[in-house]
């Protein structure tokens, strides 16, 4: 039961994201009604699957939310504002239920907020309907253009043909009733009355009816209703009911906006209001006769027999079959996907990159042997090795629009909480990076965002003060560079402002006043520990606790953050993380004894240097200048430098620097282990590895020594260079 209650938490967790993103488009104007179907869905399915687990707290406040979304899928009230705050905070509630169910029964504060907020959602099913909804048949959108705009609207009619049974007369039915009563739905255009059964005069009974007519009938009322009118001759009768030729395109656009749920295709058809359910019913009555009749013929499809019938146009049934197909694709393609725990995802990796160790140590050994047979052997295990690692990897890529896409509701909540009007853009969702580093990067990313709001968006008066829009901007974008994911977080406000971040940092005794700090040092002081320029503590931010947190958690993964801003235009943070935290590919270089990897997707090229760059910590490449950092010098390794240097020229951030070290050892296949936490406190390092050979390496953090490169450049010759 433990197992089936996990699986439904991480369930009821996915269908409440997808609640909660249907109701904010909404909010936004998003009318579609298939929008409304998937929010309704989302509840019907945590509703469904509470009452199987028997949550049944969960069961009964998803019962009360479910009551008011079928209210606004009936038309009966109108998405509001107020509205969708309420279903919002009722998404809130499940997901704390579910908190509570995992942690075991929900406390008394919790159950008082939810009857609460279940009494505020019973408010909206109590109420009237508004004008023009209500439940029954489903409404056309040509119909209500057709009410507002006047018979004029409609340029054909619906087409009905009726034969009257011999014994409708004898039944107390008068026929001509029947059709009066069809002028109580619309004007009757054009009527035939057929003769063509009629009999000669001496062979006529007075209590048969011989008569048929075809009516073009201009009404609003849809195909169910103008069926109600022959109900009690409809077993006496032949009747057969066409729409308007203009509805076709309607019934169609209904049918594509049905539920994404198995369906028949009569089902379909009558869903979409293009067929009644006496129809169907006769149409499948007739379908099972002609293959009971003529078995070898084969069964006729219900599609070909309705058309046959006249009940329904080809294009409509053609439309419900091309959905139905659609449908059934997608649900076989939702049916291959399984879920795996993500414990076992991590055992699989861990698995690979001992794996990936045992090839590297078995093409060693082949290289030493000199045994074409054996090298060629394990240059196929090593080539399937890295298929099985990228595959591997894989499994635990997810896309980041995930993550971005949680904060379009904490932009809303959060915007209205400050009075202020935020828009929120998303760039990049696509891009993909290790599920290991989502899940740790959606702390950092709610300080920036929520901060963006607080400190960087103006009021909505000085924003038209000074020539804004009303209407701020905050913007997540995400793409890979240089074998790094960058996530940048920005906004169009005030930006960071300088003359009282160098005020707070000299009050505060973190620079001397009077220092001279770039633009850049500047900014990165908000990152000090406590440090803020609020003026007043509040809800959201002003306690100096946050951006010393964002960047503590994207350093502990191996990222960095820098902040760029223009004052008065706005400020753009950006995030360099590691695609994945397991395993890289790598480039393995050589210093005294010592070896060391850096990761594959820096580096650019490599040279030998010159040999007259003597002392220098830079040289001319190719017309450009090329900081360079010696990893001799750096880690002060021991011994004198060969006669021979090498230069590993890495990019990263958008810049260019040179690594001299002594040997190259060429490509190798990197399982990062993490250093030990003595060791943290290291810059330069990015983590370890085991090569072939048992020995440890060191893989280098490249960022952090491109940095260091571009800060000697300008050191003049013989002078102690800057250390890490």
């Amino acid at each position: 039961m433990d197992e089936v209650l996990a699986v439904f938490t991480v369930e009821a967790r996915e269908q409440l994201a997808a609640m909660e993103e249907g109701l904010l488009r909404m909010e936004q104007g998003d009318r579609d009604p298939e929008t409304l179907n998937a929010v309704f869905r989302a509840a019907h399915t945590i509703k469904g699957g509470a009452g199987v687990v028997e949550i049944h707290a969960v069961e009964k406040f998803t019962h009360v939310l479910e009551n008011v979304l079928d209210r606004l899928r009936n038309g009966e009230i109108e998405v509001s504002d107020e509205l969708v705050t309420l279903l919002l905070r009722g998404c809130d509630h499940i997901g704390a239920l579910l908190d509570s169910v995992e942690q075991g029964e929900p406390d008394g504060d919790l159950v008082a907020a939810g009857a609460g907020i279940a009494d505020g959602l019973r408010a909206w099913t109590a109420g009237p309907p508004v004008a023009g909804g209500g439940g029954g048949a489903p409404r056309h959108p040509e119909s209500e253009a057709h009410r507002a705009g006047g018979d004029t609207a409609i340029s054909d009619c619906w087409h009905i043909s009726v034969r009257f049974g011999r014994g409708v007369l004898r039944n107390g039915m008068d026929p001509l009733a029947f059709l009066r009563y069809l002028l109580s739905l619309g004007e009757i255009v054009h009527m035939t009355t057929l003769t063509d059964a009629m009999p000669e005069a001496a062979q006529m009974d007075p209590e048969a009816c011989y008569l048929g007519f075809e009516v073009e009938l201009r009404s609003h009322a849809d195909k169910e209703a103008i069926e109600r009118v022959f109900d009690f001759v409809r077993d006496d009768c032949d009747l057969h009911i066409l729409p308007p030729n203009s509805r076709i395109a309607d019934y169609i656009a209904l049918i594509e906006k049905l539920p994404e749920e198995t369906m028949r295709l009569g089902e379909m058809l009558v869903g979409s209001g293009a067929l009644t359910a006496d129809e169907l019913a006769r149409g499948l009555a007739l379908q099972q006769g002609q293959a009971e009749t003529a078995p070898e013929a084969g069964k006729p499809t219900i599609g070909e027999i309705l058309v046959g019938q006249s009940a329904v146009q080809p294009e409509i049934v053609e439309a419900a079959a091309t959905r139905q197909k659609q449908v059934s694709e997608k649900k076989a393609a939702e049916a291959r996907l399984i879920r795996v725990q993500a414990d076992k995802l991590d055992h699989l990796i861990d698995l690979v990159g001992e794996l990936v160790i045992a090839g590297a140590s078995a093409n060693l050994l082949a290289q030493k042997s000199r045994q074409a047979q054996l090298f060629e052997a394990t240059s196929i295990l090593s080539r399937l090795v890295e298929d099985i690692r990228d595959s591997a990897l894989q499994l635990r890529m997810v896309q980041i629009g995930e993550t971005f896409n949680r904060f379009h509701r904490v932009v809303r909540d959060v915007s209205k909480e400050l009075g202020k009007e935020i828009e929120l853009t998303i760039g990049g969702a696509e891009t993909e990076l290790d599920k290991s580093v989502v899940e740790k990067i959606g702390d950092p990313l709610m300080h920036l965002v929520r901060n963006a709001m607080d400190h960087g968006i103006e009021s909505m008066a000085l924003r038209l003060e000074r020539g804004k829009p009303a209407a701020g901007q905050v913007g997540l974008n995400a793409f890979h560079d240089s074998g790094s994911i960058v996530i940048e977080v920005s906004d169009d406000g005030g930006g960071l402002p300088r003359d009282k971040i160098l005020a707070k940092a000299v009050a505060r005794g973190i620079i001397a006043a009077g220092q001279n700090l770039s633009d850049a040092e500047v900014a990165n002081l908000i990152f000090e520990p406590g440090f803020s320029t609020a003026d007043q503590v509040t809800n959201l931010s002003g306690r100096g606790v946050g951006m010393d947190v964002v960047k503590k958690n994207i350093t502990a993964l191996r990222g960095t953050v820098e902040v760029h801003s223009d004052e008065g235009l706005g400020s753009r943070f950006t995030i360099r993380l590691p695609l994945t935290l397991a395993i890289i590919d790598g480039f393995l270089v050589g210093v005294a004894r010592a070896s060391y990897v850096i990761p594959l997707e820096m580096v650019v090229e490599c040279l030998e240097l010159p040999g007259d760059a003597g002392d220098s910590h830079y040289l001319n490449l190719r017309g450009e200048v090329l900081p360079f950092v010696r990893l001799r010098e750096l880690f002060e390794a021991e011994g004198d430098r060969p006669a021979r240097e090498n230069v590993v020229v890495v990019k990263a951030a958008g810049r260019k620097a040179g690594i001299v070290v002594d040997a190259l050892h060429g490509e190798f296949q990197t399982v990062i282990k993490p250093m030990a936490a003595i060791f943290r406190h290291l810059r330069g390092i990015a983590g370890s590895t085991i090569l072939g050979t048992g020995e440890v390496a060191l893989i280098l953090d490249v960022l952090a020594l491109v940095g260091l490169a571009a800060a000697n450049e300008n050191v003049p010759p013989g002078a102690i260079p800057a250390r890490i």
